[in-house]
This record gives structure tokens, sequence and C-alpha cells, in this order.
């Protein structure tokens, strides 16, 4: 299956620092903490891009791994992110892989070439903000994939 052409996923101010989001039928909560002026009843924004960005290089090397039948023992990915000012000047993946250790650079090499997230952060895509009276439908595939592995 293809992947899907677009993905959403809806923020809804809940007052404060804080909103529901909402990915097809999943809710959390986004919080800054009480340091920022939140109530830390989630993680803040930027947590949640380096936890999308550790959780699906770390799913492209199970991948990756799966397709080339490399059987793993552990997985571990931990995104750090500098802060320079309103933004990350860099990421860094740290990786600790159990399996096969003669495969694990072919593994490594491969994630990178299918992770979504650390190539789209690595393109640097456009972002343009487009006010609307109402926000379309949430909409999501229940099948992302992950092409070319």
């Amino acid at each position: 299956m293809a992947p899907p052409e677009r993905n959403s996923v809806a923020a809804h101010w809940r007052g404060g620092y804080r909103c529901e989001v909402t990915a097809r039928s999943h809710t959390w909560t986004v919080d800054e903490p009480e340091t920022a002026g939140g109530d830390d009843t989630g993680p803040q924004p930027t947590e949640l891009l380096l936890g999308a960005l550790a959780s699906c290089f770390a799913l492209a090397i199970g991948h990756v791994a799966g397709k080339r039948g490399i059987e793993l023992t552990a997985v571990d990915v931990q995104a750090v992110g500098t802060y320079a000012g309103p933004s990350f000047s860099d990421f860094v993946l740290e990786v600790r892989v159990e399996g096969d250790e003669s495969r694990i650079a072919e593994l490594l090499e491969r994630a990178r070439a299918v992770c979504y997230v650390s190539n789209t952060l690595e393109r640097s895509p456009a972002v343009e903000v487009r006010r609307v009276t109402a926000l379309s439908p949430v909409r999501g595939a229940l099948d992302v994939g992950a092409a070319g592995a």
C-alpha cells in the first residue's frame, strides 16, 4: 500500500499553555513545564518533536531489520536537540542497537534512508500558515509504511 499523500493532526487550545492534540482516534495533552508558565500536564511541543524523531528512527531500524531477516535484541534511540533561540540548531540521534554486529552499519544507513521524520527535518520543508474559518476533518492513514526499505 502506498503512503498517503497527506497526513494531519489537530491541536485545540485549552487555555494557558495547554493544547489537546488529536491524530486519528488518539488524543493527548501538550503543555509547557511550570518553569515556562504551563501546568506540566503533558510534554512540551519540542519534546514531541524529539520524540517523533527518536521513535521514527527506532521504528525504521526495526523495519529494515525485519525486511532483511536480521534479528535484533534491543533498539534504543535518544534524540537530542540543541536550542538556538526559537528553534533547534541541530539534532543528534544516539542509537543503541543489539544484534548482528556485522549488519548494524547497514541497518543504520537504511534506517536513515527511510525515516520520514529525519528526512523531513533534513530537507527543511516550507511551513505555510493559512487562516481558515474551520478545520478540515483530521485525516490520517492507518498504515503510512516506509517506502524504499
